[in-house]
């Protein structure tokens, strides 16, 4: 699925020249700090952690993303606005209030593990955000019904998972990202929509972030990294989920990527925690330009 029309690309790539340029004379530098643990792949990066240049924590954001898009705004039409109606600001807060938890869940779906994770959510009557990798979806259409037949918003989270997304020519970002928004939207069916971008870790850009809003996807971030993908045990992603909560709302979990029997056991435990502690749960916000 592409851009509508030719001034929406041509649009996005002046864009993308204005950004290098400002890039390149401030000498903006990114960090890039990954843990790979052995035989796990190229999805063992997706906690990789991106500092910016003001020295901010990594948590799904690019540099002065999250307040709402600084580096360079929407996709504009003309009376300024996005012409999608969603900034491309990276989002963290939660529809339903300050007190409210986002749960989101990467890599997916798999045939294994996504139904248990569904019939958990199910038992607490708990809605997330599912984002899917294209080629996953494509593959298993029956989960990505069953994921929108409960509820559960739809998140493109790219062709390939390649954590150097921002390294890529925009050409690449946006067939990567506007591929994969197509093999979901089709094995969903009836119409449903991909509602949300989220970059293989955290490595958006001004430009892919443009990308996504100007095609109805808002950019998602994450506050909690529970580094369930590295299996540390069910009580260390437990209590990540404990400590971190105070970052904010919106708290990664794993659906994809191998044994997730230890996401399965701990996003129970942190779903009747917070039912306990009376926190409700919500979806991110898509619409507000405030991405704090």
């Amino acid at each position: 699925m592409g851009f509508t029309t030719r001034a929406n690309r041509q649009g996005i790539r002046a864009g993308a020249a204005v950004v290098a340029a400002a890039a390149a004379v401030a000498g903006t530098v990114w960090g890039v700090a990954a843990l790979v643990e052995p035989g796990q792949g190229r999805q063992a990066q997706e906690n990789v952690t991106r500092q910016t240049g003001t020295g901010g924590e990594g948590t799904g954001t690019d540099d002065g993303a999250k307040g709402g898009g600084a580096t360079g705004g929407s996709a504009q039409g003309a009376g300024g606005a996005p012409q999608s109606g969603i900034p491309d600001g990276i989002a963290h807060a939660s529809e339903s209030g300050g007190n409210a938890v986002n749960v989101t869940i990467d890599d997916g779906p798999d045939p294994q593990w996504t139904p248990k994770v569904l019939a958990v959510l199910k038992k607490y009557d708990v809605k997330a955000t599912f984002c899917m990798i294209g080629p996953q979806a494509k593959a298993h259409p029956d989960l990505v019904k069953r994921v929108v037949a409960g509820g559960h918003r739809l998140c493109d989270h790219t062709v390939d998972h390649n954590t150097a997304m921002d390294k890529k020519p925009l050409a690449y970002q946006e067939k990567q990202i506007l591929d994969a928004k197509k093999m979901i939207e089709d094995a969903a069916g009836g119409g449903a929509k991909v509602e949300y971008y989220r970059a293989p870790g955290g490595a958006f850009t001004p430009e892919s972030r443009r990308i996504a809003a100007a095609n109805g996807m808002r950019p998602l971030g994450w506050n909690v990294d529970t580094k369930d993908f590295g299996k540390p045990g069910v009580a260390v992603i437990v209590n990540a989920v404990k400590n971190e909560i105070g970052n904010g709302p919106t708290v990664l979990f794993h659906d994809g990527g191998g044994n997730r029997a230890q996401t399965v056991e701990a996003l129970d435990q942190v779903l009747a925690w917070l039912k306990d502690r009376g926190r409700p749960t919500g979806f991110p916000v898509r619409t507000a330009p405030d991405a704090s």
